[in-house]
């Protein structure tokens, strides 16, 4: 463990790797298969345990659980493992859980992230980079969520759900099925409020790429036109926009049908 700043309250159990300059708060726990990466900081009453590898310049808040057992009454105590990216921000009380044997037997947090108080992500899940998912949202096993997303507070996003890039869900949210990329998503169950135009031109989408991708989703959402046809259509009219043959390729790879 080198150099690394461990508070003397702090019990960091023999085995587990720090980096020199990880700083770990009173009170905290870091069990024996745990490694952290440079300039991350582990504050207090933290609990990490598991087979979880955390990255780079992470800040873990007071009283966070990273790497507790899955709450899946499937798992067995397979020898899965939770993955942590760098430059993340995991708020007070964050759940965040391993895979299982079911799911591929790792749960992934990409780079740059922001979860806020009471966040749930469950096993199996894949969350991208730069995503800011608010207080009290709940992922429910097998979710993946593209790079970009923002999740408003309180929602709660069914197992097996994906969200596609640069989509925003509105604040208390039950998400059921799959959101496309760069829409809008709210209500309970969720339905598609277009396109999260303010995102995206945050994101530097021009004008006429916004314009572009607007009319891909009237012609798939808005048109009557059955999805196959819909998708066909958009193709022959849109030829040539990586954005617009993503959203379309979302849609056709779904499984559990996207919200509409």
């Amino acid at each position: 463990m080198g150099g690394a700043r461990i508070h003397p309250t702090a019990i960091v159990a023999p085995g587990a790797q720090l980096a020199p300059d990880v700083s770990v708060g009173a009170y905290a726990l870091v069990g024996p298969r745990v490694r952290i990466g440079p300039g991350t900081t582990v504050g207090p009453h933290v609990v990490v345990e598991g087979r979880t590898t955390i990255g780079a310049r992470n800040q873990i808040f007071q009283f966070a659980s990273i790497g507790a057992v899955p709450q899946d009454l499937k798992y067995h105590g397979e020898d899965s493992e939770l993955i942590i990216g760098d430059d993340n921000r995991i708020r007070e009380f964050c759940t965040l859980q391993p895979g299982t044997e079911g799911g591929g037997m790792v749960t992934r947090i990409g780079t740059g992230n922001l979860l806020m108080n009471y966040t749930h992500i469950a096993h199996d899940c894949a969350v991208g980079d730069r995503t800011i998912i608010a207080n009290g949202t709940q992922l429910g096993g097998h979710v993946v969520i593209d790079h970009g997303v923002i999740i408003g507070a309180l929602a709660g996003i069914h197992q097996f759900v994906h969200l596609g890039e640069s989509a925003i869900i509105g604040a208390g949210s039950m998400v059921s099925q799959d959101v496309p990329p760069f829409c809008n998503a709210t209500g309970d169950r969720a339905t598609l409020h277009g396109l999260n135009t303010v995102g995206l031109k945050r994101r530097g989408f021009s004008p006429e790429l916004i314009l572009t991708l607007k009319r891909a989703y009237r012609i798939v959402f808005q048109s009557r036109l059955r999805t196959v046809a819909a998708i066909a259509r958009v193709r022959a009219e849109l030829p040539g926009v990586p954005e617009v043959e993503r959203f379309i390729a979302f849609i056709e790879a779904s499984t559990r049908g996207v919200c509409r």
